[in-house]
C-alpha cells in the first residue's frame, strides 16, 4: 500500500480507503501508526461513515455492497438468488441481496437492510461453502454449484419458478457441474426424490 508517512493522517487515511475500494479497517491504521483521533475528525466533517465495528467507508462512494453486508455481517453467506449471479447461473442482475445463516443467528439487522435471509441447520451451514469474486472484485463467500441447486430446490415455493428452471438447465449444461456430489448434498438435506425428478428429466 502507498502510503506516505509524510503526509498529514487525514491524507494517508484517504489513500488507504483509495486503495481499499473506499472501505477502511480499523486495524490499517495500527499498521500505518495513525491515531485514530482522525477517524472521528473525518466522520465529523462527513467524509466516511462508521459500517460496523473497526469498518468505515467514504460517504456516498460506490462501494462494494457485497463486501459491506459480509463485513456486517461475518456469519452470512450469499445464496440462492445472488449465488445464481456470483455463480453464473443467472445474468438477472439482484435487486436484492440473498444470503444464509444457521439456524438461531439474529438475522434482524440484515432483513432490516434489505437482505433475504434463509435458514439452515448448523450441520449443514457450511456445506459446499466457496470463495468467489463479487463484481467489484473483492472476495465473497458463497455456495458452490451442487449446494446453490440445493438451495433452489429446497426453497422452491419460495423463489421465482422460472429463475429456478432456467438456473437448472444451465447446472446440467455446466462444464464443472458434479451431478454425485448433488445427488450427496441432496441426501443430506432430504432432497433425494425431489432433485432426481427436476435433473433427470433436463439431462
Amino acid at each position: 500500500m502507498n502510503v506516505n508517512s509524510d503526509d498529514h493522517p487525514t491524507q494517508r487515511i484517504r489513500k488507504i480507503l483509495k486503495e481499499n475500494s473506499g472501505i477502511l479497517y480499523t486495524s490499517d491504521l495500527t499498521v500505518h501508526g495513525i491515531p485514530r483521533t482522525y477517524l472521528s475528525i473525518l466522520e465529523k466533517r462527513g467524509e466516511i461513515q462508521r459500517e460496523s465495528r473497526g469498518v468505515y467507508s467514504v460517504v456516498n462512494a460506490l462501494v462494494d455492497e457485497m463486501q459491506i453486508i459480509q463485513i456486517r455481517a461475518k456469519t452470512a453467506v450469499f445464496s440462492h438468488e445472488t449465488a445464481l449471479y456470483l455463480l453464473g447461473l443467472t445474468d438477472r442482475t439482484p435487486l436484492f441481496y440473498s444470503v444464509t445463516v444457521p439456524s438461531g443467528y439474529n438475522a434482524t439487522s440484515l432483513k432490516n437492510s434489505g437482505v433475504k435471509v434463509y435458514f439452515v441447520h448448523r450441520a449443514r451451514f457450511l456445506l459446499g461453502l466457496v470463495t468467489v469474486k463479487s463484481p467489484h472484485g473483492n472476495d465473497i463467500r458463497t455456495f458452490n454449484l451442487e449446494r446453490t441447486v440445493c438451495d433452489l430446490l429446497r426453497s422452491r415455493n419460495q423463489l421465482d419458478f422460472q429463475l429456478v428452471s432456467e438456473a437448472l438447465k444451465k447446472y446440467v449444461k455446466h462444464q464443472d457441474r458434479a451431478i454425485d456430489l448433488l445427488y450427496s448434498y441432496a441426501t443430506q438435506f432430504r432432497l433425494q426424490k425431489v432433485v432426481r425428478n427436476f435433473i433427470e428429466v433436463l439431462l
